[in-house]
């Protein structure tokens, strides 16, 4: 059995930012994931565009993972805008100060490349890649992971970043509040005609969600949101004739619209884990919290919790202290809850109420636009929501 100081199950974005976040300390990682190297080294697009945050991007620049990110990898969001159904009104938000971007519009397939070159190099990370993990014993001096192929790996304290849908959650008996919306999510990439001014819309709209992300090259990433049961039709159509559907959807605002990229589709499933930690186990990215994507604090949130986590390890290490003590454990799962629970709870709130067709639930959603373009106050919350500077 090979000795370790952290095991971290989950080669996705979170999980690769704690490895690298630990980079340089005198600790013993191993990193195990499902995935081969090849497929880590160069992960496929899979249609998702992840909105950063400034201070997010700085924790990339902290990480060295910014930096390895090529030029036309990251398009500047300078506004974002929030459009409901047929009417004219526009709720703004930019920059407090109008100076700088909000953040900007990474691909999650870049963004793991990127993460994953750093940790590639790391000293005191090992890597198991292509093989599943199952935890085995765990008491006061450690815990054990099974591979695959019956190595078994020991360690003071396990992380858990495999997906929302964490099967090693649920074999420490950690529960998680799902929300199921219904609804599956389209994202693909588009060429359109009219300038997209770096500014993002979202655009809720009778019976559908759609969101157009600000790209470099006259392109955007285009998100559309249905029933289950209306997107199977979406699924059937060529690409011309997918086209010509964004076109109709979107009343012709971005002018004429080329597919760039295959389809990708979603189910819509948020996920707030119970608890965070057990003994000597804690949860991370979407293994704890794993948003709907309306608000753009998925992999933010994640990045937050690699983070918070990274420092409670280091600061044990430093100390001499044991870094699976349910001490340091309890600081971060406090810390992120907090974080996480409140954007949680109002995120699921207004996908339903956009989601929601009745009279009553239209008139409160044109008169909350302009409650909150009216109150500078609450409009400023969100913006530094959404460049992290709350973060």
């Amino acid at each position: 059995m090979s000795d370790y100081d952290l095991i971290i199950v989950g080669a996705g974005p979170a999980g690769l930012s704690l490895a690298a976040r630990l980079a340089g300390a005198p600790l013993r990682i191993a990193l195990i994931d499902k995935s081969s190297e090849a497929a880590l080294s160069e992960p496929a697009y899979d249609g998702r565009e992840i909105a950063l945050t400034r201070t997010s991007i700085e924790r990339l620049r902290t990480l060295g993972a910014w930096q390895r990110l090529r030029a036309e990898e990251a398009a500047p969001l300078v506004r974002a805008e929030v459009l409901d159904g047929a009417s004219s009104y526009v709720l703004p938000f930019t920059d407090r100060r109008g100076r700088e971007p909000l953040g900007a519009l990474v691909s999650n397939a870049a963004l793991r490349r990127a993460l994953f070159e750093c940790v590639q190099v790391q000293s005191n990370c090992d890597l198991f890649t292509g093989r599943t993990a199952h935890i085995g014993d765990i008491d006061d001096k450690g815990a054990s992971v099974q591979l695959q192929n019956d190595r078994a790996l020991a360690a003071k304290l396990i992380v858990a970043a495999d997906t929302r849908f964490s099967a090693l959650r649920q074999s420490q008996g950690i529960g998680a509040r799902m929300v199921d919306f219904g609804r599956t999510m389209l994202v693909c990439r588009v060429r359109h005609t009219r300038a997209h001014n770096n500014i993002a819309t979202e655009w809720f709209d009778r019976g559908q969600t759609i969101a157009m992300l600000p790209l470099l090259e006259g392109q955007s990433s285009f998100v559309l949101t249905l029933d289950t049961l209306d997107m199977a039709g979406i699924k059937a159509l060529s690409a011309e004739a997918f086209a010509r559907e964004i076109e109709r959807r979107t009343q012709r605002r971005w002018g004429d619209i080329t597919l760039t990229s295959e389809r990708f589709y979603y189910p819509l499933v948020a996920v707030y884990a119970d608890r965070f930690v057990a003994p000597r186990f804690a949860l991370l990215g979407d293994a704890a919290v794993g948003m709907h994507p309306v608000t753009a604090h998925g992999f933010n949130f994640g990045l937050k919790g690699a983070f918070a986590l990274g420092r409670e390890i280091l600061a044990a290490q430093r100390d001499g202290r044991d870094i699976g003590a349910s001490r340091g454990l309890s600081h971060y799962e406090r810390d992120h809850k907090r974080a996480t629970l409140p954007l949680f709870a109002a995120t699921n709130a207004i996908a339903k109420l956009y989601a929601d067709e009745r009279i009553i639930a239209r008139w409160a959603r044109g008169a909350g636009l302009r409650l909150m373009n009216a109150t500078p106050g609450a409009r400023r919350i969100v913006e530094a929501s959404l460049s992290g500077a709350d973060a």
